[in-house]
């Protein structure tokens, strides 16, 4: 079987997240070229939803569960990040990846703000004939609260898990997890108690920094290192030549 790789593009990476849904699409298109050169491996894209979507999720305060005032938050936040997916998908069809969009509203259920079901087998069996999913943080129906929002976060550790990748990197806006302007080069939960990081400046539902070290952290107690790089390292993280980022790694390893 072919080596999976999960790649996660952050949402402060593909839109303005202080504008309103303002797609970047310049830099989508260079994305999109750095994958379209590199296709050894099988791939699985994931997308935040930069202000395509979190300013809708707060506006109908989403993950405060479902009432009959914001019912219509679930139709307008899927919307958003529906949006921002076609805008990827079609920038690396245009370069020559064979693209395809997933919604994780369709195929996801959580209970209590975390997934409790999401539905993979698919998508493996996608990669194994060249295709690409490209899934993104959305709503989905909670079992518990009615709705909520998964993050790119959470699905990127959950499909690495039920995907066995041990390949899976972070492109982010910033170049790595950075302390005092300084990227810190491995974390551990260990090294997590001593770092002092906030969330995200911008309208982010889903914690910023600190909750994707959070998912991260777990996906390495269940043996998996992950990678959290520049956007402009991804083909570098790609071919395997090192990123200058950091590694969220399990406990002790030094």
């Amino acid at each position: 079987m072919t080596e999976t790789v999960i790649l996660k593009l952050g949402g402060s990476v593909i839109t303005d997240k202080s504008g309103d849904c303002a797609i970047d699409h310049t830099r989508l298109r260079g994305i999109a070229a750095d994958l379209a050169t590199r296709r050894a491996s099988a791939l699985v894209l994931v997308h935040g939803a930069g202000s395509c979507g979190h300013p809708e999720a707060r506006r109908y305060h989403i993950n405060d569960g479902l009432t009959r005032e914001n019912v219509p938050g679930v139709y307008h936040t899927h919307a958003a990040v529906s949006r921002l997916n076609a805008a990827v998908v079609d920038a690396l069809r245009d370069a020559g990846v064979e693209a395809v969009g997933i919604h994780p509203l369709d195929l996801a259920l959580a209970e209590g703000g975390r997934l409790a079901s999401l539905e993979t087998r698919h998508i493996a069996e996608m990669t194994e004939h060249g295709i690409v999913p490209v899934l993104h943080g959305d709503v989905v129906m909670d079992r518990l609260q009615g709705s909520c929002i998964v993050s790119g976060d959470q699905l990127v550790t959950r499909l690495a898990v039920a995907l066995s990748s041990r390949r899976v990197g972070l492109a982010t806006d910033v170049p790595g997890v950075l302390q005092n302007g300084v990227v810190v080069p491995r974390i551990d939960r260990s090294v997590m108690e001593t770092l002092d990081i906030g969330g995200s400046s911008n309208t982010d539902v889903t914690g910023g920094m600190r909750g994707k070290i959070a998912e991260l952290l777990a996906l390495a107690d269940a043996g998996t290192e992950s990678h959290i790089f520049h956007v402009s390292k991804v083909g570098r993280f790609l071919d395997g030549t090192g990123h200058d980022g950091t590694t969220i790694t399990g406990r002790g390893v030094s």
